[in-house]
């Protein structure tokens, strides 16, 4: 029982995939068609961003970056902006998952070597609305971004088009809110922060890597191509890389195509999601999103609509909200919760606040834009 209970703690996402796979198998018994349910593009797509991404992380890319930044720190709103901006940016690139796992753990870091620890719930929570509103502008942003680009046909202009607005509308939003920070004298500098490394390694090998997987990405090159190079890159030069790679997602995917797939071939429950999706796609990503986190809204909703672009907003706007909406955001939880003196009630509280806050206003901007 204590096992079950860390399992469920630990990916809680990945075990409502698996309970939601078994019921329906019950309904559509395993067979050879299960294969069909899988959509290799995306798996493998996935899985060499992964590997790349945690190349970039171990290579220590991420911390020599911040810490060049963090030069130009004089006062704790520039601290905030600085720590803030650089996961939405970031998230762009490397996903709002990694970007929450690389600078939550630094900004807790910094926070506490400069005696602002009473910044350190709302720049975190910040950091986790920043890197889930800022992730949505690419395809390689997050998991339901890249899914959706990978079945809808998109071109990257008509991608970035439909997700301009709603990023340009929440930097704005993250900026006002940071005004109201109070710019406090603090004393930072480089030397005095020991987070980045002093040497980056293999820096040539991962963004070679990952300008690879950006081609395969926007259907440049194959993405088997793209991932024997990713593959072959690791294996001759880091094979440790292989250890740092979350399979847990790469299984919560399979899981959910085999449940969304049996649920396609249940007639009766299929017909009810046509007829409930239909001309309601960001509402009901939205709300769908804030039960069942919005990875497994965006797969199973997807295959009852084909209006794309609705989803694609609705699904990113429904990362905000509750805690379980973005899987991201239980990792800057699981980061606080850690911390010495942690007040986890009071995150939760700030952190819903602050999310139902953003998500009304985006909600009603994009509603009546």
């Amino acid at each position: 029982m204590k096992e079950l209970r860390k399992f469920i703690y630990g990916d809680p996402v990945l075990f409502v995939a698996f309970v939601v796979a078994i019921i329906s198998a019950l309904f559509v018994h395993p067979s050879k068609k299960y294969l069909e349910y899988l959509d290799l593009r995306v798996l493998s797509l996935l899985f060499s961003m992964m590997m790349v991404v945690a190349g970039f992380q171990k290579a220590g890319i991420f911390e020599c970056i911040i810490t060049r930044l963090l030069k130009i720190v004089h006062n704790t709103r520039v601290l905030v902006f600085i720590l803030v901006g650089i996961c939405f940016f970031s998230s762009m690139l490397i996903t709002n998952d990694v970007a929450l796992i690389t600078f939550v753990p630094l900004s807790i870091m910094m926070l506490t070597q400069t005696e602002k620890r009473k910044l350190m719930i709302p720049v975190i929570v910040l950091q986790t609305i920043a890197a889930n509103l800022g992730s949505m502008l690419t395809p390689l942003g997050n998991p339901q971004n890249l899914y959706l680009y990978s079945i809808s046909n998109m071109t990257m202009g008509q991608f970035l088009k439909t997700m301009a607005m709603p990023s340009a509308i929440s930097l704005l939003l993250l900026f006002a809110v940071i005004f109201f920070v109070k710019p406090e004298a603090i004393e930072l500098s480089g030397e005095g922060f020991q987070g980045g490394k002093s040497e980056v390694e293999k820096p040539v090998l991962w963004c070679l890597l990952f300008f690879i997987c950006l081609l395969a990405v926007l259907r440049m090159i194959p993405y088997g191509i793209a991932l024997i190079f990713v593959l072959s890159g690791v294996l001759i030069f880091a094979g440790d890389i292989f250890l740092r790679v979350d399979y847990g997602l790469l299984l919560t995917f399979i899981l959910l195509f085999i449940f969304i797939g049996n649920i396609r071939n249940i007639p009766a429950v299929s017909n009810i999601l046509y007829e409930l999706v239909g001309g309601r796609e960001l509402m009901v990503s939205i709300l769908l999103s804030q039960i069942i986190s919005n990875v497994p809204a965006t797969m199973l909703l997807s295959k009852f609509t084909a209006n794309y672009s609705g989803l694609l907003v609705g699904v990113n706007l429904g990362g905000l909200g509750t805690l379980i909406a973005s899987m991201a955001s239980v990792i800057s939880y699981k980061a606080y919760a850690s911390t010495r003196g942690a007040q986890t009630c009071k995150y939760l509280c700030v952190f819903t606040a602050i999310n139902l806050l953003f998500l009304g206003v985006l909600w009603l901007v994009v509603a009546v834009v």
